[in-house]
């Protein structure tokens, strides 16, 4: 397979990869609502992300490392609401 075959297939995985946690995070942000959201599921892709970031360090592959980086600030951002909003639900309960 040529290279720019090649380099073309690993752009499209980057975009989708890193496209993919918009909408989840548009939903969220709209409803204010992330009670659907597995914490777990986050907490395990969070790690996956910062160690194929690490390993494109490592291996010096700087398009490995900002997809990844970009993926890891988007599914954090997802814990970070998930977090916000399910804290500000406990605090409403607790006024009630």
């Amino acid at each position: 397979m040529n290279a720019l075959a090649i380099n073309l297939i690993g752009v499209g995985a980057a975009a989708c990869s890193m496209s993919s946690f918009a909408p989840q995070l548009i939903k969220i942000w709209r409803e204010r609502d992330a009670s659907s959201v597995s914490l777990n599921m986050y907490l395990v892709t969070i790690t996956g992300f910062a160690l194929w970031t690490a390993y494109g360090v490592f291996i010096g592959k700087w398009p490995l490392v900002a997809a990844n980086a970009v993926c890891l600030m988007m599914s954090g951002a997802v814990v970070a609401l998930k977090v916000r909003f399910d804290g500000a639900k406990g605090r409403d309960a607790g006024r009630a």
